[in-house]
């Protein structure tokens, strides 16, 4: 079904503004039949924009005081820099990040034990591309990684760091799933509603999948969006390797995700080959030259009318602005471009590239979610 051609020619007056869907968050339920407290968790959908500021408040300041260019950020700045002192800090975020997945019943050594000790190597063959060259920002160290995304190790933690993040973000579910049902849920919701009021066509046929890491939102994009044809994208051909695999033992699909080894700045797709581009949890980890490319090559890659949606860390976060000193040291230590991407200014840099519809919102107490509109 294509909508009236009125829908894009309208569309092309819209402003960047904030992005007013409904929201699952998670809340515990207060007691039950007999006045006692419990301490059963439920998912519940916001009725409206207000429940959804409840839910997740964003602070007073554009950027935490941590981030960017202000004297606290030079001095943590000037801490990380000291290699010596660097180094412990990375030891001890990498610790805190391991202890709190475990703490929070996610099983963070067995799983990694359980890619390093499988058939994954066998999957790199198939999956590198030879020939790519990295860019320069690729090669820095990243999570406390001194070859950043390029190593096994790194791609064996990537789904239990995924998993861990989620929690963190949704502190109060009771498990991973809970939290996700929140953290993705939200973020396919605000996808499917963008699609549906600004697109010329309800139908997406075909998904790319930027920074898709291991694939963990390449699969809950496939699963959502059965009928579609989804790529997953990536820089690492050991993430890659580790999210083929992991594909392969779940079983076929009726349309099976396809995974490229390349550059996000230039992908080698044709022109308008698909509905849908989504980068997850991607930009804080990049300069913003490298941003202001991929969200070029994005919106060449669209269809007129084909959604972009970025999910990343909100600099708006009442959570992320409130961060104590030791967490965001720890952070910092092994985020090298997060003041970089903290600085930037998506929405301006998108419309910049020529995308209208552009809307933002917190969809979890830490994360925004930005979608946009390729013109008819």
């Amino acid at each position: 079904m294509i909508p009236p051609l009125s829908l894009c020619g309208a569309s092309m007056a819209l402003s960047s503004h904030t992005h007013s869907f409904s929201v699952l968050s998670v809340s515990k339920t207060a007691e039950n039949g007999n006045g006692r407290r419990r301490g059963r968790m439920v998912v519940k959908m916001a009725a409206s924009t207000s429940e959804m500021a409840a839910a997740f408040e964003e602070g007073q300041l554009e950027r935490p005081k941590w981030s960017g260019k202000t004297p606290l950020s030079r001095l943590v700045g000037a801490l990380i820099a000291f290699k010596p002192l660097s180094s412990v800090l990375k030891l001890g975020a990498r610790q805190v990040l391991i202890r709190t997945a475990e703490k929070g019943d996610i099983p963070w050594r067995e799983m990694t034990k359980e890619i390093l000790e499988s058939d994954v190597y066998k999957e790199l063959e198939s999956i590198q591309n030879p020939s790519l060259v990295y860019p320069d920002y690729y090669l820095n160290p990243f999570h406390a990684y001194d070859e950043g995304n390029l190593s096994w190790l790194a791609a064996a933690e990537a789904e239990p760091a995924t998993m861990s993040m989620v929690r963190r973000a949704i502190p109060n579910a009771s498990t991973v799933d809970e939290a996700n049902q929140v953290v993705r849920g939200n973020w396919l919701q605000a996808i499917e509603q963008h699609h549906l009021q600004y697109s010329r066509t309800t139908i997406i046929r075909d998904i790319l999948d930027i920074g898709c890491s291991v694939g963990v939102s390449t699969r809950f994009l496939a699963d959502k969006f059965t009928s579609a044809n989804v790529t997953g994208l990536d820089l690492s051909p050991y993430f890659l390797s580790v999210a083929q695999y992991k594909e392969k033992k779940k079983g076929p699909r009726k349309n099976p995700i396809k995974w490229m080894h390349a550059n996000a700045e230039d992908t080698g797709f044709a022109p308008q080959s698909f509905d849908l581009v989504s980068i997850s949890y991607v930009f804080h980890e990049c300069p913003e030259r490298a941003i202001i490319n991929i969200l070029k090559e994005a919106f060449k890659l669209l269809r007129p009318g084909g959604t972009i949606v970025v999910s990343d860390q909100s600099p708006k976060s009442k959570i992320v602005q409130e961060m104590s000193p030791v967490l965001f040291t720890l952070l910092k230590s092994t985020e090298p471009f997060l003041d970089e991407y903290h600085l930037t200014d998506l929405e301006g840099r998108m419309k910049g590239v020529g995308f209208i519809n552009i809307q933002t919102g917190l969809t979890d107490p830490r994360h925004r979610t930005l979608t946009a509109t390729v013109p008819c």
